[in-house]
């Protein structure tokens, strides 16, 4: 009888052993699954926060060029308003004696 009950008892045990293992490996497996939903969330999370700062770093250089390229524009004009003053003035004297001359003599 008692070499029924010690293989009987060996049986459970390779039973136990073997379900032991099955558990385990399910467990691993669940636990590289996790594993691998977790890394694929944090990459869509740094892709998602990527953009973000990449467009906002767009929209900055956008403004920034937007401002540089209109205070060019106001220093260009103000500069071409002043050389047309300064052509206007230096021949003004002219004109009038001219228009002066042309009124007196005809």
């Amino acid at each position: 009888m008692d070499s029924f009950r010690g293989q009987g008892g060996i049986q459970m045990l390779l039973t136990a052993e073997q379900e032991a293992g099955r558990i385990v490996s399910a467990a691993r497996n669940a636990k590289q699954a996790r594993l691998k939903q977790a890394k694929d969330e944090a990459e869509k999370e740094v892709e998602q926060y990527r953009f973000r700062l990449e467009e906002e770093y767009q929209n900055q250089v956008s403004e920034t060029n937007q401002s540089a390229t209109a205070k060019k524009l106001e220093e260009e004009t103000q500069a071409k308003i002043q050389n047309l003053k300064n052509s206007g003035s230096k021949v003004s004297k002219d004109v009038v004696n001219m228009l002066i001359h042309y009124v007196t003599t005809t």
